[in-house]
């Protein structure tokens, strides 16, 4: 009995609508439950088979899986699971068209890639490729520089980080490219090497990705259009010019000049300063219909920080590369938006971005006649990660990320001395006008101040992938008991 007490009193919010449901019974019978699918989570197309099948996954008690019925505790695992997820399960697997040309896509893009540190002092290795790799990423930098014996080395020039030999790096790549993605991975070489080495470096390409490299423009592609990522290649970017085939850099000088100029498999490398002057141009959206553009930090990001990637998506381009090994805001916001599209690394960028008839400009806000109204409940939370030990007053600030005049964030009050079970019961409203582009993020603070908080855990996904249900929870960190329930509707 003090163990039932002990789960009414942790989630009661959830106890209440089982309740609502239960209609006195000691348990929630099958037919109940599918009510509550229908009517709470808005799932229309759940049946009985679906009902009998959340029974047997979550029920333990023999009694209620007999008389096919829930207990709470079998209740509350299931509103605790991934089916219960605030990302829309049918996002997790691919369900975008994958036969639209390469920039139309936004692409997972990592700079520097071989660093697992800062870009002084900091250490390079093949482990830094392989974690690239697991989280989707398919455009990987490798800065090439002569090395001795005529192996050429990759690591950050002119600086104390180590070196790694750059036959390994490609064989690593070769071993985990598509492991977790089958599409595309583009090699960006910064090449640093004498003649003679980028020679060698070609042998390897070719010798140890094989048949995996793609040397030769594919037949059906036209001279105007790049291959589609359906076409499951390697491709190679920058130099080495006989392997370059679709993503040869070149300097970007203006947009007239690129229309002028420019051919589709050519692509513009810029810094993030440079591309912020950009981003204001309705001609940047226009240009990234055809071309594709990539953005990497600034060189004076020394410890291996991140911008914010969201103003470049809000302009389409397509490789925001970022340093994966940097924790925070930037690499949270670049994880919820390829956790789209099965985490394939590869996302269609939205119409509004794609349209030949109108030029999409972020900074307006005149986009859509009638704005999405987000009503949000934070209702509580439990087993936030923090220290027993240390006292924690945690509030959960929801953010939205997208064009300037959606981007918002609201927080919930902290509740005090209590990390393990809060409640907050906070009602949000959010009007969205450019939904298609937002990103929606939960961060969990501790409140140490006044005007000062740290960090505890957060979760991050499309406002696309959000799932339409009435009570939903979202996961905020990696492990799944870590968990805080929602209420949302979409007006």
């Amino acid at each position: 009995m003090e163990k039932k007490k002990d789960s009414y009193s942790r989630r009661a919010e959830i106890h209440s609508i089982y309740q609502t449901y239960t209609s006195g019974l000691e348990t929630l019978p099958a037919r109940a439950l599918l009510r509550f699918l229908h009517k709470d989570q808005m799932e229309l197309t759940a049946n009985e088979k679906t009902v009998e099948s959340l029974i047997d996954r979550y029920e333990i008690a023999d009694t209620a899986k007999k008389s096919r019925s829930m207990t709470f505790e079998g209740f509350l695992r299931y509103m605790e699971s991934k089916d219960c997820s605030v990302f829309d399960p049918s996002h997790s697997s691919v369900y975008q068209d994958m036969d639209q040309p390469l920039s139309s896509y936004f692409i997972s893009s990592s700079h520097n890639t071989y660093l697992t540190g800062d870009q002084l002092v900091g250490k390079s290795h093949l482990d830094a490729y392989v974690c690239a790799l697991r989280k989707g990423c398919r455009c990987l930098e490798i800065d090439c520089w002569d090395g001795a014996d005529l192996e050429p080395v990759v690591y950050h020039g002119y600086t104390l980080t180590t070196k790694i030999l750059f036959k390994d790096v490609i064989t690593t790549v070769e071993k985990h490219a598509f492991e977790v993605s089958a599409y595309p991975v583009i090699l960006s070489l910064e090449n640093h090497c004498c003649e003679e080495q980028q020679e060698v470096m070609a042998r390897y390409l070719i010798s140890i990705l094989g048949d995996k490299l793609l040397t030769a423009p594919l037949d059906h592609v036209t001279a105007e259009e790049l291959p589609s990522p359906n076409k499951k290649k390697v491709k190679v970017a920058q130099l080495l010019s006989d392997l370059v085939v679709y993503t040869r850099s070149v300097k970007f000088i203006s947009f007239s000049h690129s229309r002028e100029h420019q051919s589709c498999f050519e692509n513009t490398s810029m810094a993030e300063k440079t591309a912020r002057k950009l981003v204001k141009a309705a001609d940047f959206v226009r240009h990234n219909q055809r071309f594709i553009s990539r953005i990497y930090p600034r060189g004076s990001r020394t410890s291996s920080s991140n911008y914010n990637p969201q103003e470049f998506w809000n302009v389409g381009a397509q490789l925001v590369a970022l340093n994966f090994q940097s924790t925070g805001k930037p690499m949270d916001l670049n994880d919820g938006r390829f956790q789209d599209n099965g985490g394939c690394g590869y996302v269609l960028k939205p119409a509004i971005l794609m349209s030949s008839q109108t030029v999409f400009d972020p900074g307006s806000s005149a986009h859509h006649s009638r704005p999405v109204h987000l009503q949000l409940k934070v209702i509580g939370g439990s087993s936030l990660p923090g220290p027993k030990s240390k006292v924690m007053d945690v509030f959960v600030r929801v953010e939205i990320h997208g064009i300037p005049a959606d981007s918002t964030k609201k927080s919930t009050k902290s509740v005090k001395n209590n990390f393990l079970n809060p409640h907050w019961d906070a009602d949000m409203d959010f009007s969205i006008r450019t939904p298609e582009l937002c990103m929606l993020r939960f961060c969990v603070r501790n409140q140490t101040a006044l005007l000062t908080s740290d960090f505890v855990a957060q979760y991050t996904l499309p406002f696309s992938s959000l799932k339409k249900g009435e009570w939903i929870k979202a996961s905020i960190c990696s492990s799944e008991t870590c968990v805080i329930t929602l209420h949302i509707r979409f007006l």
